[in-house]
């Protein structure tokens, strides 16, 4: 009995395993394809729902406002770069939903933070939602919120 709990426990453990490498691998691949500047493979990697929330507060955008947005940049040859230092995935009970955090170096930017969602398809594991976002220091963060208010205000753009 105790070899068949075992048995259990270890598929379990290998099937997640399996789940984690294969949403692990959609994550690198987007990073791979923007930094080819490749928009096919790297709008295939979202579903046809999906969100991408940059680091500006307008940038709420669906899948094709972000490929409007990405394709004259993708175009030119020269999309981002994003290399992760450390990724976090995390799966729901049922394991048809992920959501992962995860640290990244960029040339122009420094560091910076990726977070995001995916769901499990027909086709694989998609993007339905990724958020770029800068982190701000705890000590640098009065200064750089007051900063942030006195644009938008100063823009007529509302603070939320």
């Amino acid at each position: 009995m105790r070899w068949l709990i075992c048995l259990v426990g270890l598929l379990c453990h290998s099937a997640l395993a399996t789940e984690k490498e294969a949403v692990d691998n959609v994550i690198s691949n987007l990073h791979k394809f923007a930094a080819q500047a490749n928009y096919a493979s790297y709008f295939a990697q979202y579903d046809e729902e999906a969100i991408f929330i940059g680091t500006d507060a307008s940038e709420t955008w669906t899948l094709e406002e972000f490929k409007n947005y990405a394709k004259p940049v993708f175009d030119r040859g020269s999309g981002w770069t994003y290399k992760s230092r450390e990724r976090h995935i995390y799966f729901s009970p049922n394991k048809d939903v992920a959501w992962f955090d995860e640290l990244l170096d960029n040339a122009s930017l420094g560091l910076t933070r990726g977070t995001g969602v995916l769901i499990k398809t027909e086709g694989g594991w998609k993007f339905t939602q990724y958020h770029l976002t800068i982190p701000i220091p705890n000590e640098l963060a009065k200064t750089l919120t007051s900063q942030i208010k006195t644009f938008s205000a100063g823009n007529k753009k509302p603070v939320e």
